[in-house]
């Protein structure tokens, strides 16, 4: 096994509160372990384009309470050709990086599994991403602060509900899980979460209207996870519906965007992300390679990145239930 002696770091993708609590504790745990830290600036795009600088102990001081990355971020496309990812190996090989550590969701997990296939470079993902639908991890780095995020948003939309006797539709992100619809909802005592695991139809949202607008009841709240990539689903389309189906009530929409995404890391998000930065320096000692390093049961855990991306994670029918008996 090849000695590893310089390690490369990215972000990809979405950024997530939290990533640069990683960043740090990536960096200072390699220095610790005699490695040099190789930062890569704007994700795949970066090590496309050599964008590189060695990182130091002091690279990282004062990060750990920033939101967003200090890493910058982007989706790169070249890096879907394999065109693209021979670049970004010929830059690793003549920067003598001997391992790379991709911090992101699934779509940057996907191009980590592609570029391991392709080329022999221990990578070791991590999983940080605010929708929390990584196969294998318990949490993933960004959600619980995106979570208070939005639980806080609605807590302030439910003052202006309760003085309009409107239904409030609030989207919220995670167009393909439901993560943060669904605890959100329950956080904030919604009247009912709308998630792509649970698809509603007619019969549905009328039983909703039913229950959550009787008459100990003159306003409602529904977090909806966002629209899917062919327009149905999101607050606006069932606003619509509403309005077309049940006239009689009054329909408000809120989106929260990125909005989400932003603001300091809660503390969880800052141990996660610091945990899970260290182990994956350790993971590399070991000879791990092409793995996601996660957390189960509050215990690190390596995953292989293919089972990471390709698993589906599903929501527990128990918070669905939680959420149906105490929204009434």
């Amino acid at each position: 096994m090849k000695e590893i002696k310089t390690v490369a770091v990215l972000t990809s993708g979405g950024d997530a509160p939290g990533m640069n609590a990683c960043i740090r504790a990536i960096t200072r745990a390699a220095i610790f372990n005699n490695m040099k830290v190789i930062a890569v600036y704007r994700g795949y795009e970066g090590l496309i384009n050599g964008e590189f600088e060695e990182f130091t102990s002091s690279s990282v001081s004062n990060t750990i309470q920033r939101g967003g990355t200090i890493l910058k971020t982007s989706r790169s496309q070249e890096f879907l050709d394999p065109e693209g990812r021979k670049k970004a190996y010929d830059n690793m090989v003549a920067n003598h990086i001997d391992a790379l550590i991709v911090i992101g969701g699934n779509g940057s997990l996907t191009g980590a599994q592609l570029f391991a296939r392709e080329y022999d470079i221990p990578i070791i993902g991590l999983p940080g991403t605010i929708d929390n639908d990584l196969y294998g991890t318990d949490h993933t780095i960004g959600y619980d602060t995106a979570l208070n995020t939005i639980v806080d948003c609605v807590d302030k939309i439910r003052d202006t509900a309760n003085s309009h006797d409107r239904i409030f539709f609030v989207e919220v992100m995670g167009r393909d899980a439901g993560f943060l619809a669904q605890n959100s909802a329950i956080a904030s005592g919604a009247e009912a979460a709308i998630i792509p695991e649970d698809k509603t139809d007619v019969d549905q949202l009328a039983e909703f209207i039913g229950r959550g607008m009787r008459k100990s009841k003159n306003s409602s709240i529904v977090i909806v996870s966002e629209s899917q990539k062919d327009g149905s689903g999101g607050a606006l389309y069932y606003a619509d519906r509403v309005r077309k189906e049940f006239p009689q009530y009054k329909v408000q929409v809120t989106i929260l965007g990125h909005l989400q995404r932003g603001g300091t890391p809660s503390a969880y998000d800052r141990i996660l992300a610091s945990r899970l930065g260290y182990a994956s320096i350790e993971a590399l000692i070991e000879g791990q390679r092409n793995i996601m390093v996660g957390i189960s049961n509050d215990e690190i855990v390596y995953v292989p990145i293919q089972r990471a991306i390709k698993m589906d994670k599903p929501i527990k029918k128990e918070l669905i239930d939680v959420l149906a008996v105490l929204s009434m």
